[in-house]
């Protein structure tokens, strides 16, 4: 079965907003065995949307459509659907209902564009938005399945998890797939697949391995299809013991956001009973951000200072001056302090601190752009790490955050441990 996506409006083909939508409508339809062979976007213009449907229809069995469901008078994709299917519109009662409640919860008044949300083709079947007031269409012709979706991405999301993907799932049970995944940190790409060639060289027929690398990690998919379903687990425990034997640093999704080093990290912190604070210099924050963006991360999360200035780093942070003038902001011993503070002024079993030059200038010949300094204090000991990444800040500070929370989750494993052992 082959799919295509199709985004409409004039904003992604301008360069206003980027398309995330045909990402995501991608991955799932290839978590479940669905190929995707066309990806394409087109202005809000009726010919444009019509030749394009006409070429995506005659080489896919389903068509994925984002965007142009607004009230607005741009906005056109529902009514060149229904002539293009040979329907019409009519009122939806129970779409209107539910917008009814949407805009009385937002405290905002009902008008006659919402009211127009509500005229969806008669012989579509509608999908319900519980996010917003633009309902999904789902239309069957000849046997091909054109599904249209709002472009506002996180209603596009939900109506793929809870309305379209279980529909397909029902209706086509023969594009049953599974999967596993395995995050590990801290390897490249390159050395990663070198340990596992010879895992995946004995994978058996309709199971197959893919690298999907991010900054500081690589999420391993194992996927099985159809007959290759029942040696799924079997094959996962394989990998599990290749990466355990190479003494990778590595986590199993699990749950909702689980595939989150920080997710991963605070179910570890809440289990222990541990408490987290943090000190960011060329991080500015965004080491944060990754473990407040958890959901219930206030159970550990205690508060960061952001130092950014060498003033801070002392006056707030207690970095003595000796230390700053003679190794510099960006060194061991500095960052060392600056954990040590953290962990002391907000009282919790564990601080990370980072400072480092995020680029693209202000290095020097010692220490160069994406030199980075980590540190981690726990209630035993101080782990450190040195990093050297490239000239990108904007990366640079990315993966800076996640090698800090690598280091935290060493602490954690290596505390854990010790604990154990006595």
């Amino acid at each position: 079965m082959k799919a295509a996506i199709l985004t409409i409006g004039d904003e992604i083909l301008m360069g206003q907003i980027t398309d995330t939508n045909s990402i995501y409508i991608a991955r799932l339809l290839s978590e479940s065995g669905i190929e995707t062979c066309r990806m394409q976007s087109v202005p809000d213009q009726g010919d444009a949307i019509r030749q394009t449907l006409d070429n995506l229809l005659s080489e896919a069995d389903l068509l994925f459509i984002t965007g142009g469901l607004g009230p607005t008078k741009d906005d056109i994709t529902k009514k060149v659907l229904c002539d293009y299917f040979d329907d019409e519109l009519v009122f939806d009662d129970q779409t209107y209902r539910h917008i009814e409640s949407l805009l009385a919860h937002r405290q905002a008044p009902m008008n006659r564009l919402n009211r127009d949300q509500a005229l969806l083709p008669r012989k579509a079947e509608i999908l319900p938005n519980r996010k917003g007031t633009a309902a999904g269409m789902w239309f069957s012709q000849n046997g091909k399945q054109a599904i249209s979706l709002p472009g506002v991405p996180f209603e596009m999301e939900c109506l793929m998890d809870e309305e379209v993907m279980p529909r397909l799932h029902q209706r086509f049970p023969q594009i049953a797939m599974a999967y596993r995944m395995f995050i590990v940190y801290n390897v490249a790409e390159s050395a990663l697949a070198e340990k596992l060639e010879a895992f995946e060289n004995q994978l058996p027929e309709k199971m197959g391995l893919a690298y999907l690398p991010s900054p500081g990690y690589v999420k391993l998919r194992l996927t099985a299809k159809a007959a290759a379903l029942p040696a799924l687990e079997t094959q996962a425990g394989r990998l599990e013991s290749c990466l355990q034997s190479n003494r990778y640093q590595y986590i199993i999704p699990g749950g909702p956001q689980s595939d989150s080093l920080a997710a991963h990290i605070g179910s570890l912190l809440r289990g222990q009973g541990r408490s987290l604070s943090t000190a960011e210099s060329c991080t500015g924050g965004y080491l944060a951000h990754l473990i407040t963006a958890v959901p219930g991360s206030s159970d550990y999360y205690k508060g960061s200072v952001i130092a950014y200035s060498n003033e801070i780093k002392e006056s707030i942070l207690d970095v003595q001056s000796d230390t700053l003038r003679q190794q510099g902001a960006v060194s061991e011993e500095t960052v060392i302090e600056m954990a040590q503070s953290a962990r002391r002024k907000f009282g919790t079993d564990y601080a990370i601190a980072t400072s480092g030059i995020a680029g693209p200038g202000g290095g020097t010949p010692q220490k160069s752009v994406g030199t980075v300094w980590i540190a981690v204090a726990t209630p035993r000991t101080c782990l450190t790490k040195l990093c050297r990444f490239s000239s990108d800040r904007e990366r640079n500070i990315e993966r800076a955050s996640i090698q800090a929370l690598g280091l935290l989750l060493t602490a954690l494993t290596t505390e854990a441990e010790a604990n154990n052992n006595n």
